[in-house]
């Protein structure tokens, strides 16, 4: 099956990664680069959204995914009309017993919260700009790595192509990409899941520089949480008092659940064939 170029793009790309089925772009400028209809892109942001996403269908809650740059009084209708919760900030939801892109107030969140508005400048973003453009979004992180590549492995064997999408941080002085450690190692994990499950792809160089840091990064005796609180994100966390969510973020396969975005909601899928 040979991939279409992306929507948009007249003619071939250098930075399409097509001459490979795995493939790797930052954010969503890159992911749309390196996607197509026949690809199914998978989103990293480990810190936090894509974990929060795997906390949230794990315990029965819907994730619709919202652009954090957008008001939050659009923010509050969207959620109303869905029937669904809005998530606060991470210190306004600490302060009101709500939820946010904490996984600990996803984790800890009442019984009968159903449906959660999740907004993220990162995670979200990417997911909402790519889901048109490809075949499917799937949040990926390291709790659920080993089930979301057993589960694209079989769509790989129907011929389709995987592109990991890391969704990386944002700069508060202009707004800019950056390009976030613990998102390359989520990524990375993910891609060693694949290769294990499909041993003949040759990954593109991009997608390779992230496999190599996830595995240069658990060393070893194999702790990611103690690289996950090295980056600058993790100590951000740690600083501001959510070095649990740093916790969950690096519990390694404890998920069996695949999330894809089907129309606005993250929905969960059964986890393929196990990869390792």
């Amino acid at each position: 099956m040979t991939p279409e170029p992306a929507l948009g793009a007249s003619h071939p790309s250098p930075y399409d990664q097509a001459g490979h089925r795995l493939r790797l772009e930052w954010g969503p400028v890159g992911g749309a680069e390196v996607v197509d209809r026949h690809t199914y892109a998978v989103v990293v942001d480990v810190l936090s959204f894509t974990t929060c996403v795997s906390v949230a269908v794990g315990a029965g809650i819907d994730v619709l995914p919202w652009r954090a740059s957008r008001p939050d009084e659009d923010a509050d209708a969207y959620a109303a009309e869905h029937a669904a919760v809005r998530a606060l900030g991470r210190d306004e939801a600490r302060e009101r017993d709500g939820v946010s892109l904490s996984p600990a107030s996803l984790r800890d969140a009442p019984a009968d919260l159903r449906r959660v508005v999740l907004p993220s400048p990162n995670g979200a973003t990417t997911a909402v700009d790519l889901a048109e453009r490809c075949a499917g979004v799937v949040a990926g992180c390291l709790r659920n790595r080993t089930a979301v590549a057993g589960w694209l492995a079989e769509r790989m064997a129907e011929g389709s192509a995987v592109a990991l999408v890391p969704a990386g941080e944002r700069w508060a002085r202009d707004g800019s990409l950056r390009p976030a450690a613990e998102d390359l190692y989520g990524a990375g994990a993910v891609l060693e899941a694949l290769v294990a499950a499909v041993p003949d792809l040759t990954p593109s160089p991009e997608a390779a520089v992230a496999l190599a840091a996830w595995r240069a990064a658990v060393g070893a005796d194999g702790d990611i949480e103690v690289a996950l609180r090295a980056t600058g994100s993790g100590r951000e966390l740690v600083e501001r008092g959510y070095g649990e969510d740093v916790s969950i973020a690096a519990a390694l396969d404890v998920a069996d659940d695949v999330p894809l975005l089907m129309g606005t909601t993250f929905v969960p899928q059964g986890g393929g064939m196990r990869a390792l």
